[in-house]
């Protein structure tokens, strides 16, 4: 809705077809739009790539507790920025998504937990909600179909861990955000003990167009196993960075032609398909299809599609050093091997990028890295910890030299400046 005057607002939604979806859903039963839903192919677009429909089906109607959906909006992790310009673009999207998937799993209440930082998005899908209760979208008797639902927009404090889903609901509820021991999971006792979905902005987004345009439609695009489109977010060393919406199984290759591609005089060093948090890659996988099973084939996870390109003036070490204090700093604390591991991953990875440590001790000081890794990874009690370990090892499998390059020359090779946006660029006054 970018190329739309105002298009985030109720009229410029309206004139594009906008909550007619919602009126082919109650003309159907709720347990036909789970099935539509699920013959889609729907995967998760929050990281994990779980089955939405799959996920809607595990809420045990015979509870006599509420059910709810809860909306994760705390998008935070380095390079991942999807969520939050879809909300700025077109939040209607969004709110029609929470009615149907409401429906679709019988909850009468539905929260939109949005990072607390980002006021402006707050107040833009706060407006959104206002506007379809005011048009009769949302409240009693929508559309006159005698179903009910109420949808709050609640603003976090602004914790990385609440992008976890059970983090999230400590944090709805008012607690400290910190990860739940599982079982029991959130589809049967989640937000106040009671039978709860929790699904991205982006998944959620996704389910108006696949009601008005049929299963089928959603599935003709992408691959087998992961069907339909998805937003890529291409940041750092490219030509053009912003939002490209795509089919799954695109490749890194044709992204960056659509991006214009690396900036001009540098090469292509090293990528992140997911977020700071999957396995880096290189040059070497430009190919590879961007979906959830090639990415995976590949050694890295999909994730939130947060492409971060770096060309060949970035230190690796420092990038991943940066990335890991940022693990370090967003640790909850919860568990050891999370809480103290990330600490000493940072000390480890500085005296390394400063070359500090004698250079007949680097190959022993990198297999201690890994060790720690080794140690934290699958050991803590939610992914915050593995996805710190990713870039380390993942970097030190592709980069191993230039690990030991910053001790054979006492510090880091790189000029830190030359990798900046305006680097090379005239400076005006």
């Amino acid at each position: 809705m970018w190329d739309v005057d105002r298009g985030w607002t109720l009229p410029a939604y309206a004139a594009e077809g906008g909550y007619q979806a919602l009126d082919q859903a109650f003309g159907m039963s709720p347990d036909d739009v789970i099935t539509a839903v699920k013959d889609s192919g729907l995967r998760g677009r929050g990281g994990a790539g779980f089955p939405t429909g799959m996920k809607w089906s595990f809420i045990p109607q015979d509870n006599p507790r509420p059910k709810y959906l809860v909306v994760n909006a705390d998008e935070s992790e380095p390079g991942t920025c999807k969520d939050i310009p879809l909300m700025m673009g077109n939040p209607h999207v969004l709110v029609e998504g929470v009615i149907i998937s409401s429906y679709a799993i019988r909850a009468n209440k539905a929260f939109i937990y949005i990072r607390g930082e980002v006021l402006h998005v707050i107040r833009r899908v706060q407006a959104a909600v206002d506007e379809a209760y005011a048009a009769g979208h949302l409240g009693k008797d929508i559309h006159g179909s005698g179903y009910d639902l109420d949808v709050v927009v609640h603003a976090g404090a602004g914790a990385y861990i609440c992008g976890e889903e059970t983090a999230l609901l400590e944090g709805l509820e008012g607690r400290r955000g910190q990860p739940r021991l599982r079982p029991p999971f959130p589809a049967v006792a989640g937000l106040y003990a009671s039978p709860t979905v929790i699904n991205n902005v982006e998944s959620i987004a996704s389910v108006p167009s696949i009601v008005a345009n049929g299963a089928k439609w959603f599935a003709s695009m992408g691959t087998e196993k992961s069907a339909g489109f998805g937003i890529f977010s291409l940041s750092g060393h490219v030509q053009k960075p912003g939002q490209y919406e795509a089919p799954l199984g695109i490749t890194l290759r044709e992204l960056l032609d659509l991006a214009g591609g690396v900036r001009e005089g540098h090469q292509l060093k090293f990528w992140t398909p997911g977020g700071s948090s999957t396995p880096l890659l290189t040059a070497e996988h430009l190919d590879i299809p961007l979906d959830f099973e090639g990415v995976g084939a590949a050694g890295s996870m999909l994730g939130t599609r947060a492409l971060q390109i770096f060309d060949d003036s970035v230190c690796v070490v420092r990038a991943v050093l940066r990335w890991t204090e940022f693990y370090k700093h967003e640790s909850c604390g919860k568990c050891t091997p999370c809480r103290e591991g990330t600490w000493w991953l940072v000390q480890a990875l500085s005296r390394l990028e400063k070359g500090s440590i004698a250079e007949a001790d680097g190959a022993e000081t990198l297999d201690l890295l890994l060790d720690q890794c080794d140690n934290i990874l699958g050991r803590s009690f939610c992914a915050l910890g593995d996805g710190a370990t990713s870039p380390i090892s993942s970097s030190i499998a592709y980069f191993r030299d230039e690990y030991l390059a910053h001790l054979a020359q006492g510090g880091c090779p790189f000029d830190p400046a030359r990798s900046t946006a305006w680097a090379g660029q005239e400076v005006r006054a």
